[in-house]
């Protein structure tokens, strides 16, 4: 099968059976690669087995995609859906510039009917670079959020997605800044009752105030409390940007630092995804570790927009659980696969610049990191992150032959082929992505 081969008819329900190359990370730890492999999926859409390919055949028909690659799905710990089309805007400006220059009047702007037309071609190009499940900021406005929600589940993508909140510092220009808070909150409890946990736990509601610049102190107690209570995912920002940082210790003088803030709102904890972390002190990643919060790592926004480099080896020595996010339109780039590339590029730098011996992570490294840990960090992993038996079918088949280089070869080393994955990704490399077992409409137009 070249690369201009048409695929075999794929399977769009389950059940079903592939023949195809496999690597994926093990919940256990370390890397299952085979190179022959069988992967079944039952009728509710779990791996029902995962195997060698039996040396004696199967009678059975099956679908043969080798050489593609069966991975799990990728995991998106940070996009922000009215952005996208404001992807590659802004280069080098600082976070606070770079919102109010760009993003906020876009913002503004994505009521129902925008996202209507606008979610849908975002999730088709999600799924065309391998993104199977990701976890997502809206915009102040309900109607949009509810939108969006629509639009994942006809898509058939896993998905986590909040209103954005902000009672003060805000683009919403329909309600009295008084009434702010309490809006934000009705809204969050109605799309909470609506959507958390929908399609048997595929769409998940996630409280979202924006980050503690937009923030008032009881807006953010109160947020924390409504997640508590209902038991839905909390996601914000942390130590970004230095003006961000800054305008935090001018807001916030009687915490110790940026992460005390949202400890003192009592937002801490396993549900808890902060974006980016770049900045923390040892006593704000000792306290990450403590209160089993997760971060979101965004390689490629953090240098686009000149944030920083985050110590990725630091924090993943110190058992922080960190997976990967795109943050567009902070990052021009949807692709997980770019976020392990430039990640890769950033520890690498930081290794040369400050005479580190430690190696920067490795390709499986970066896999787990865009796959289980992603998984983990939304408190799925034992619902998907892996190819294994029991867990739900999120998977991708990726063709290999397209990152080749002139004269290069294939290689069934897994190290190596996952290095050509990540480094030399190109478009319409991810051939198929599924979840629960059930394939996901695309588009070739992934950034």
């Amino acid at each position: 099968m070249s690369p201009a081969t048409p695929l075999p008819s794929l399977p769009s329900r389950p059940p079903w059976r592939l023949r195809a190359r496999l690597l994926t990370p093990l919940a256990a730890g370390g890397t299952r690669y085979e190179t022959d492999a069988l992967v079944t999926v039952d009728a509710a859409g779990r791996l029902a087995a995962v195997a060698s390919w039996p040396a004696g055949g199967m009678m059975e028909p099956v679908i043969d995609l080798r050489p593609l690659v069966l991975l799990p799905g990728m995991v998106d710990l940070h996009i922000h859906l009215p952005q996208v089309p404001a992807a590659g805007i802004g280069a080098g400006l600082d976070l606070l510039t770079w919102l109010e220059r760009h993003i906020f009047e876009r913002e503004r702007r994505f009521r129902a009917p925008v996202a209507e037309q606008q979610v849908p071609e975002v999730l088709r190009a999600m799924a065309a670079a391998g993104t199977t499940s990701f976890l997502a900021y809206g915009a102040v406005w309900a109607d949009s959020t509810d939108a969006a929600f629509r639009a994942a589940e006809a898509h058939g993508i896993r998905a986590a997605i909040g209103a954005v909140m902000m009672d003060r510092r805000s683009y919403d220009d329909e309600t009295p800044p008084g009434e702010r808070m309490d809006r934000a909150l009705t809204d969050a409890e109605t799309l909470i009752a609506r959507w958390d946990g929908a399609d048997d736990g595929r769409l998940r509601y996630a409280v979202t105030p924006r980050f503690a610049v937009s923030c008032t102190a009881e807006l953010l107690r109160d947020s924390a409390a409504l997640a508590a209570r209902t038991g839905v995912l909390w996601q914000t920002h942390v130590s970004e940007d230095a003006g961000e940082m800054e305008a935090v210790r001018d807001l916030f003088p009687e915490a110790r630092d940026y992460l005390d803030v949202y400890d003192r709102a009592g937002a801490l904890g396993p549900r808890t995804i902060l974006a980016h972390a770049i900045h923390c002190s040892e006593r704000e990643v000792d306290r990450l570790v403590e209160s089993g919060t997760r971060t979101a790592h965004c390689p490629v926004s953090n240098l686009f927009i000149s944030s920083g480099v985050m110590p990725l080896v630091d924090r993943l020595e110190a058992g922080a659980i960190t997976g990967l996010g795109s943050d567009v339109a902070g990052s021009p780039e949807l692709s997980v696969f770019a976020q392990m590339r430039t990640g890769f590029y950033a520890a690498n730098a930081r290794r040369v610049a400050l005479g580190d011996p430690r190696p920067a992570p490795d390709p499986l490294t970066f896999l787990r990191l865009g796959t289980y840990e992603g998984a983990r960090a939304l408190g799925q992993d034992a619902l998907t992150g892996s190819i294994e038996p029991g867990r739900e079918a999120d998977l991708i088949a990726v063709d290999p032959r397209l990152t080749l280089p002139p004269g290069g070869e294939d290689t069934d080393d897994p190290l190596q082929l996952m290095g050509r994955l990540i480094f030399r990704e190109r478009p319409g490399m991810v051939r198929a992505a599924w979840v629960r077992g059930r394939l996901l409409p695309s588009t070739e137009e992934a950034s």
